[in-house]
């Protein structure tokens, strides 16, 4: 290895570096991945963007199956939120779908109070609202005065599947126009959309539609996290180096490429930014409104994260973007009880987000 090479990051200095051997990672989820005996070297993804449609769905469902125990355990776990009240309600989406949504409020807060929509992560095409760690991070956001509505979308895959492109973003804009006709009602003060990885690419997108069909003014801010926005996933671009630097972090690149693939079967969309947002052009993104994109230091995803962040202040938006030092894919929403305050430091910051929008 070159004097100049052993100083680049992650993979790209040391193309055998693993997540639990990179210096960078906060040692706290490290000794979380000891725990859960997962700090070993990762195992290669079984599909690829090159495998067959079938084969990508299956592996969707064999994803989520091996979640299970980890749903029940967690759920097990769960803290006790007496501050916040939980209901549901199912409405229907704009292709006569049913929508089920999860309602969180704060109990005695008088007066109007901003509202986050939350679109879950899973890459489209996986996961669910109901998954314990989303519930958590609803409940979290309740419990500093919000109310939080979460969408049980349409997944591209799994078992919520098979609903490929547009299906899940016409069920996040249908709960976003639901919820902003009763304003009012609710109490609502602002709308603001956030998500994380996948649930990045839904929340960006549902301005970029607001935008184009012109009910833009019914979104208030949006706040995505490690957004899984470029859809450049079986041949990575040069400059979208965290790719490389990062792959196997966690995500595997050749898996995200399988699941982009579940997302758009026939890559009809791969130049639709409704599809994957950082395909956006200047036209598509003037006018939209405030924006934060966090990312996570470790996360493959980060730069194309940083490339929309970039795109948005090229076209006049106002927008921030922010890294989490330490952490890989959404390491801060997901690792609560070992990095407590990483945890609640992008929890202040996205609440505090919806409050000065207001």
């Amino acid at each position: 290895m070159s004097d100049f090479l052993k100083y680049l990051p992650g993979r790209l200095g040391n193309p055998d570096s693993l997540l639990n051997v990179d210096e960078r990672l906060d040692p706290r989820i490290l000794e979380a991945y000891k725990a859960a005996g997962m700090d070993g070297p990762p195992e290669d993804s079984p599909v690829s963007a090159e495998s067959s449609y079938e084969e990508c769905l299956a592996h969707c469902l064999e994803m989520e199956s091996s979640s299970v125990m980890i749903n029940m355990l967690a759920s097990q776990n769960m803290p006790e939120f007496p501050s916040v009240e939980s209901t549901t309600e199912t409405i229907k989406g704009v292709d006569d779908n049913d929508i089920l949504l999860y309602i969180h409020r704060p109990k005695n807060v008088t007066g109007s109070m901003p509202c986050i929509v939350h679109t879950h992560g899973g890459g489209m095409v996986i996961l669910k609202a109901s998954d314990p760690n989303f519930v958590l991070w609803r409940n979290s956001m309740a419990a500093k005065g919000v109310m939080v509505v979460g969408v049980e979308f349409r997944n591209g895959g799994g078992e919520l599947g098979n609903h490929p492109f547009p299906a899940g973003l016409n069920d996040c804009c249908s709960a976003i126009r639901w919820t902003a006709e009763r304003k009012t009602e609710f109490g609502i003060s602002s709308i603001v959309v956030s998500g994380e990885s996948g649930g990045g690419n839904l929340c960006a997108a549902t301005a970029l539609k607001a935008k184009r069909e012109g009910w833009l003014e019914e979104i208030s801010g949006v706040y995505a996290m490690c957004p899984y926005v470029s859809g450049a996933y079986s041949n990575p671009p040069e400059d979208l180096l965290s790719l490389r630097e990062n792959d196997q972090y966690m995500l595997d690149v050749s898996m995200m490429g399988a699941l982009a693939k579940v997302y758009d079967p026939e890559g009809d969309h791969v130049s639709d930014p409704l599809a994957w947002p950082l395909m956006a052009e200047n036209i598509d993104l003037e006018g939209l409104p405030p924006h934060i994109i966090s990312v996570n230091e470790l996360d493959p995803l980060r730069d194309e994260g940083l490339a929309y962040y970039r795109k948005l202040v090229k076209a006049g938006v106002s927008a921030v973007g922010r890294t989490v030092h330490g952490t890989p894919h959404a390491g801060d929403m997901v690792f609560p009880e070992q990095t407590p305050d990483v945890f609640e430091s992008t929890l202040r910051d996205l609440v505090g987000f919806a409050n000065s929008l207001a």
